[in-house]
């Protein structure tokens, strides 16, 4: 039997096949090739698909998913950390677009509710597109990137409450203030529900379905709370999209959000698709080269407008004038959450098809000059700022020359280390990173376990390390090293080839249980293999503290304390043979930190020339840390002093001589 829309996915996914590789070649993101497949495939292109109906019902999955996954990612944390640019410059970009908008469209003939209605359409940026490009280019938390990320938020935020009033706009409703209680009401009391089933029901039936271990029944789970609460939402009158959000956020303060996300980001990506290309196919190609002329001089205001009032949100946050120009480059063009505000729109009559018409083509023209002007934002920004007039340039400095930074955010990790896995290795190596004072985070698929150790403060999150979204999370591109400690060898390589996706630099160790894994496991981009039948935790830990610079009388130490906490059995890495050294390492060399803690005449007070450590030990001294003050400018005549940390370059069996002579 034939499934009649069968066709039109498969052209559908065909099509998009090929024009998001075409878009790819040019750099171009993957958004405007799933548009410009609903071009040609539809109505006004080819005529390919006829079941366009069903296609409209697949994007509403889609819509579903991506509301679900915004409320999931949705932290009253992280919005706290950022919360004057969100607020403030959100504000000000949403409210400034909305009036400037309508101001412009009324005068153009507009019907008042019409004009509002294209106030929201184009307040709204590409959070898809801005923030791919931004993350591509390494700037997401530069100033400009901080302001684009908070307005972001704030319009992704937004745009639930537009979707609400849209019928009230309408005058699709009797009396309008009946209407907004009974409407408050509904919100308040679904809201009610969210928080007893956030707080309440979700936490336990999610540990229940973590405890089994079943890939599968979680993702059910998460797809059911999903729709369930979409279709609470729709049958009292509010939104689908409303409820996904709100399904978002019931998930999104437990141990499982991240998981949640990594799961159902493939079906959202799927069903986004079909979103996008139903938008493209309502686009009429032939009305774009008829109005040409007026579609142009609309999307030159668009992008002028939009990009002066989000500048002027980033000179009232008090920032230099440069990051003001950067700011409204980042945010000047209409994005993916205005066609699904406009839907609403055409569903309550507000929107008449020849402005929709014009909508469409200005928003697609927007999006498809965004990584242009992203591209040449630095060399537009220069052009702006010469051609400014110096006393506007000066008291827009002279505004941000008291800017007052917002408070960091609580999970930024920078040169951390992850823990992959936490049984006994994984917790003797967080042990010894408190010791050092060493971030890190941590990543386990035991819900029991992340359940006990949050509850006694360890970063520990829930989740499959081998999915993007998880580390992403804990900033694996911005971590030293990786500890992968799990027992299962098919995950270890899964895990080790992901991280190299994201990072070169990183530094992977990871524990096996066999010799024969070594040698897969270094192909796909682990640095060190430590198997158990011949090293212990202490080893892993050891090479991590190394990797810190933790001086070696420190590592000593705290080995000697996990040997006195019953772990006897564990050998010091510091008291191994000289053979051994030389099995391990002996083609390696490392850098490394040595104390002097014993006045050793031949080295503590000469200089590095009468030291001779570089002829004795075959050692070079790289600095030398001495209290706060750290000497990188030295040469053969610097004084080598009493507690001096001396920073060495050589083969580890050397720098452990050394070690053992001026340790007491």
């Amino acid at each position: 039997m034939q499934i009649p829309i069968l066709t039109e996915i498969v052209i559908i996914l065909g099509i998009s096949v090929v024009m998001i590789l075409i878009f790819n070649r040019f750099k171009l993101p993957s958004i405007l090739g799933l548009l410009a497949t609903g071009m040609v495939a539809g109505p006004h292109g080819m005529g390919l698909i006829q079941a366009s109906h069903e296609v409209e019902m697949l994007s509403e999955i889609g819509v579903i998913f991506l509301l679900f996954v915004i409320g999931v990612e949705f932290s009253f944390k992280h919005l706290t950390s950022i919360r004057k640019t969100v607020f403030v410059g959100g504000t000000v970009q949403v409210a400034g677009t909305i009036l400037v908008t309508f101001g412009i469209v009324y005068m153009f003939g507009l019907s008042f509710k019409e004009s509002i209605f294209a106030g929201f359409l184009v307040s709204l940026s590409s959070t898809a597109i801005v923030l791919k490009l931004l993350q591509e280019k390494g700037e997401i938390n530069t100033p400009h990137g901080r302001i684009a990320l908070g307005i972001l938020i704030f319009q992704d935020i937004i745009v639930v409450p537009m979707i609400l009033f849209t019928p009230i706009i309408a005058g699709k409703t009797g009396n309008i203030g009946e209407t907004i209680l009974i409407l408050l009401l509904k919100v308040v009391a679904v809201v009610g529900l969210v928080l007893i089933m956030a707080r309440y029901i979700v936490p336990k039936l999610l540990f229940r379905v973590a405890q089994a271990k079943s890939r599968e029944l979680f993702i059910l789970t998460i797809i059911v709370i999903c729709f369930a609460t979409a279709w609470l939402t729709s049958s009292i009158g509010l939104s689908l999209a409303l409820g996904a959000f709100f399904a978002g956020l019931i998930i999104s303060e437990s141990d499982y959000s991240h998981q949640a996300t990594a799961n159902i980001l493939p079906f959202r990506e799927i069903f986004i698709s079909f979103f996008f290309v139903s938008i493209g196919m309502l686009l009429d190609l032939k009305f774009l080269f008829d109005h040409l002329s007026v579609i142009l001089l609309l999307t030159f205001l668009t992008l002028l407008g939009k990009a002066l009032i989000a500048g002027f949100g980033a000179v009232l946050l008090r920032y230099p004038f440069r990051t003001v120009i950067l700011s409204g480059l980042m945010l000047c063009q209409v994005g993916e959450f205005a066609f699904l505000l406009s839907a609403t729109g055409i569903e309550n009559q507000i929107l008449s098809p020849l402005t929709y018409q014009y909508f469409l083509s200005v928003s697609l023209i927007t999006m498809g000059l965004t990584p242009f002007i992203l591209s040449y934002a630095s060399k537009i920004t220069d052009v702006v700022h010469s051609k400014t007039p110096n006393p506007l340039v000066r008291k827009i400095q002279a505004l941000s020359s008291d800017v007052e930074a917002e408070e960091p955010d609580e999970h930024e990790l920078k040169d951390h280390l992850v823990i992959i896995g936490y049984g006994i290795n994984g917790k003797n190596v967080a042990k010894a990173a408190r010791k050092a004072a060493i971030s890190y985070a941590i990543v386990e698929m035991n819900p029991a376990t992340v359940k006990q150790e949050k509850e006694r403060g360890e970063p520990i999150i829930y989740g499959d390390a081998s999915d993007d979204v998880i580390l992403r999370h804990v900033q694996i591109q911005s971590a030293r090293v990786v500890v992968i400690a799990i027992s299962d060898p098919s995950s270890t390589k899964r895990i080790v080839a992901k991280i190299r996706e994201f990072s070169n630099t990183v530094h992977i160790i990871v524990r096996t249980r066999y010799i024969n894994e070594i040698e897969e496991s270094k192909k796909l981009g682990a640095d060190e293999v430590i198997p158990e039948e011949f090293e212990t935790s202490i080893e892993i830990f050891t090479r991590v503290l190394r990797h810190y610079l933790v001086p070696l009388n420190e590592i000593e130490a705290f080995t000697q304390e996990v040997r006195s906490g019953s772990y006897e059995m564990l050998r010091s890495p510091l008291m191994r043979t000289e053979q051994a050294a030389k099995n391990l390492s002996i083609q390696d060399l490392e850098m490394a930190c040595v104390v002097l803690e014993r006045e050793d005449r031949s080295i503590v007070g000469k200089s590095i020339a009468e030291s001779r450590i570089k002829s004795r030990y075959n050692l070079f001294i790289l600095a030398i840390q001495r209290g706060q003050e750290l000497l990188t400018d030295i040469d053969g005549d610097t004084e080598i002093r009493l507690d001096d940390r001396l920073y060495v370059f050589g083969k580890p069996v050397n720098i452990l001589k050394l070690n053992q002579k001026v340790k007491v």
